[in-house]
């Protein structure tokens, strides 16, 4: 195969690494997708969508910056916006500055979902996650996500 000698495999320890960092967040993802899910009706997604918005004062924010925020795609985002419109946890609102824009913002339906879903999310991410590790190993995790992350925008630009 064209270019294989070149390329630097994974040893046997990086991959366990990698294939166990892997299976965790799919784990992790799934499980806490479904404890929203039979705890409050929302998904994880949903949930990701209404953080963000209640991190604002003004409770809305273009659709764009939502996509970046989330790490989504602009198209992933519309469509799944368009769901939690029709269920009423958000709208879309226009944009004053620009005709062609549009902000997403949280209703008061939205608020009352959070409000109702964050304790019991709070509590299995403590449950699943928080409450396994040391305050040395939650540093080591953010200190890894940061520089990954870092990396990635990097290479984004």
């Amino acid at each position: 195969m064209c270019g294989m000698s070149d390329d630097k495999w994974l040893t046997a320890d990086e991959q366990s690494a990698w294939r166990a960092l892997q299976t965790m967040q799919a784990r992790l993802g799934a499980e806490l997708n479904a404890r929203l899910l039979s705890d409050s009706e929302l998904s994880l997604s949903d949930y990701a969508v209404l953080v963000h918005l209640t991190d604002e004062p003004s409770g809305r924010l273009r659709l764009f910056e939502l996509a970046n925020e989330i790490g989504w795609e602009r198209s992933r985002l519309s469509h799944h916006i368009a769901r939690m419109a029709k269920r009423d946890l958000v709208e879309k609102v226009a944009c004053d500055k620009d005709r062609r824009g549009a902000y997403v913002a949280i209703t008061e339906e939205g608020r009352q979902a959070i409000s109702l879903a964050a304790p019991r999310h709070v509590a299995t991410v403590r449950q699943l996650v928080i409450d396994q590790l040391t305050p040395a190993e939650l540093s080591v995790i953010r200190s890894v996500s940061n520089r990954v992350l870092a990396t990635i925008d990097q290479h984004a630009e």
